[in-house]
């Protein structure tokens, strides 16, 4: 068998899951095939395997949520928390992506080819993203470690009360978040883009890695001053 094909107009989302709940079994294909998703909710939630899953349509909330290993490509768009706490492996979606996509992140890769919701990579942990579109406010918020990597522009707040988290900026953001700052790009900062975009693959970012901008912590928030009169 080449590979598994579900139908979700006829399948139950709780029969799909179980069965990428599993192992696979040494003579199965690990290549799965979802149809018709009509924007369900959790879909392929928790996978802890090698799958290779492909979605010909629209997800719902939180699809490819606590992802390991697990390989998941989507033709078409998604809904808030896409990739929530994914710990390795890597998601592509090709379309839009809503809110908190790659929400707590510790691992993996997640690629969103069109534009990204409010409070991407919020809380990011560790993942790397990468958006060929644009993101919405408070992208990269309380953002602890990994990579966020943007083609296109920001809203306001981005990186808001940032830790470790590197934002690469390939257009402009309408405000930067409080403790996050411009530093100036490193020889190894543009290594990192050029790697980061060869990772996701595909045409979908058209900005040249020579114009992408760094957003990193101040790091005035780390410790709490208690003459500051809540200014910060």
């Amino acid at each position: 068998m080449d590979r598994v094909s579900f139908d979700l107009a006829t399948t139950p989302l709780r029969e799909i899951n179980a069965f990428l709940h599993r192992a696979p079994a040494e003579t199965e294909s690990r290549t799965v095939i979802l149809d018709r998703p009509g924007g369900v909710h959790n879909l392929a939630v928790g996978m802890a395997h090698d799958w290779r899953v492909t979605v010909h349509g629209h997800v719902g909330y939180y699809a490819a949520g606590m992802n390991q290993t697990a390989e998941m490509e989507i033709f078409g768009n998604a809904g808030t928390g896409l990739a929530e706490n994914m710990m390795s492996g890597r998601v592509v979606v090709h379309g839009f992506a809503s809110n908190a996509a790659g929400a707590s992140a510790h691992g993996g890769l997640l690629v969103i080819g069109g534009d990204a919701g409010l409070r991407c990579g919020i809380s990011l942990k560790g993942g790397d993203i990468v958006v060929g579109g644009s993101v919405g406010s408070f992208s990269g918020f309380m953002a602890q470690a990994g990579r966020l990597l943007v083609c296109g522009d920001a809203g306001d707040a981005l990186g808001d009360s940032l830790y470790e988290t590197v934002i690469y900026l390939g257009g402009h953001a309408r405000s930067l978040g409080a403790d996050a700052r411009e530093e100036p790009m490193t020889e190894p900062d543009y290594q990192e883009v050029e790697s980061l975009l060869a990772r996701a693959g595909g045409n979908f970012c058209t900005v040249d890695p020579g114009r992408f901008r760094k957003i990193v912590s101040a790091r005035s928030l780390y410790h709490w001053n208690a003459n500051a009169n809540q200014e910060y």
